[in-house]
């Protein structure tokens, strides 16, 4: 008999980053389990109930953004009369925000063992600070679980800080390395660099990154200023967010119009054939819960620049695995770009390096295995 699984997150597919890829590939590969999984419902385009894959998506709400403070209440109320139907074994919150509330209820209320998963990327300054009226309650679902998988050892041992008393096991996201390995001709490569304008002699560096304040795009952008001269440059940033219209400005600013792209944000499927056409991947974070972006180049076979913070730590290796720059420096981070463009046996071996440890540690199916070991000790 499978077991049943009950999801709280706060928002599910479409809307996409790491925690909901996470989700739907773990439920995908994992057949001795069912899934049903309440989120809220943010846009009032999407179904209230729809299957997706392996899960059974219920959504919460009117459609609209004040949709994710009623799930601790509403998705809670009616996944408790799920249960009394047709009972869950397993109760899993992603992210410790307004679906783990959700599912902290339900397990004072059911007595339901409770996995954790903490996926976060934003800063514990902004965190704690977000969290600062409600600590006590906030606190309480890191002291309620039964079990927490936390992505890296920075997430970790913030639960520990946060009073967990449960067992704490590092299972990080992974990768899809077929489709991110994936080849291409050189005349589709090609082609598809005339698409975007770029000139066969320019060197292309990539992020795929949410424009927000701490992924320091803008960082980079000011990098590229000093680079001008030395090197025929493009920089593809893929990705929206709430910083785009400050990022364009400064990039006429410093006049480089010509030299970054903003290219929107593209669904995972299609990443790999900007990945191709790069040469290196970039994201000087000021804060990383893992940094799937990183994982995803690795498989592609780019050697990346990162910032040593938060779970980044846990897969690049300076000088091995990537390089690491200093944050909030362009200095650092143009001298790192400029070390890898003139050291081709350098970028050779961070590439190789980075996708063997994609497909050796960080396969989707791997990681998959590890989940479906921990909702079978629950």
């Amino acid at each position: 008999m499978k077991k049943r699984v009950v999801i709280f997150i706060t928002a599910y597919i479409p809307m996409i980053s790491g925690a909901e890829v996470a989700v739907k590939e773990i439920t995908d590969k994992t057949k001795n389990c069912e899934f049903d999984l309440y989120c809220a419902r943010l846009d009032k385009n999407l179904l209230k109930k729809e299957k997706i894959g392996n899960v059974l998506v219920r959504r919460i709400g009117i459609g609209h953004a004040i949709d994710k403070f009623l799930l601790p209440f509403f998705g809670f109320f009616n996944a408790l009369k799920e249960h009394q139907k047709n009972p869950y074994n397993l109760v899993w919150g992603i992210i410790a925000s307004h679906g783990s509330l959700a599912a902290l209820f339900f397990k004072l209320k059911t007595k339901t063992p409770f996995l954790l998963t903490l996926q976060e990327g934003d800063s514990l300054e902004h965190i704690n600070k977000r969290t600062r009226f409600f600590k006590p309650l906030f606190r309480k679902i890191f002291q309620e679980a039964n079990y927490i998988q936390a992505i890296s050892h920075y997430l970790g041992n913030w639960a520990k800080e946060q009073g967990a008393k449960c067992q704490i096991e590092i299972v990080p996201n992974g990768v899809d390395n077929k489709l991110f390995s994936q080849e291409f001709s050189d005349d589709e490569l090609d082609n598809f660099k005339k698409e975007l304008n770029i000139k066969k002699e320019e060197k292309v560096i990539i992020t795929t990154s949410r424009l927000v304040k701490k992924n320091a795009i803008d960082d980079v952008i000011k990098a590229m200023g000093e680079l001008k001269t030395d090197f025929e440059l493009k920089f593809l940033i893929i990705g929206k967010g709430a910083m785009e219209s400050s990022l364009k400005k400064l990039t006429k600013d410093l006049g480089l119009e010509n030299q970054v792209l903003f290219l929107d944000y593209k669904l995972q499927k299609d990443l790999p054939k900007y990945l191709k056409i790069s040469d290196i991947f970039i994201r000087p974070s000021l804060s990383e819960g893992f940094g799937n972006s990183f994982i995803e180049a690795m498989a592609a076979g780019l050697p990346v620049i990162a910032a040593p913070v938060g779970g980044i730590v846990d897969f690049v290796r300076d000088g091995e695995t990537g390089l690491f720059c200093q944050t909030n420096n362009p200095e650092s981070i143009a001298e790192k770009i400029r070390l890898l463009l003139s050291d081709k046996d350098l970028c050779q071996k961070l590439a190789a390096n980075g996708k063997e440890l994609a497909k050796e540690k960080y396969d989707w199916h791997l990681i998959s295995e590890q989940m479906s070991n921990i909702f079978a000790k629950l």
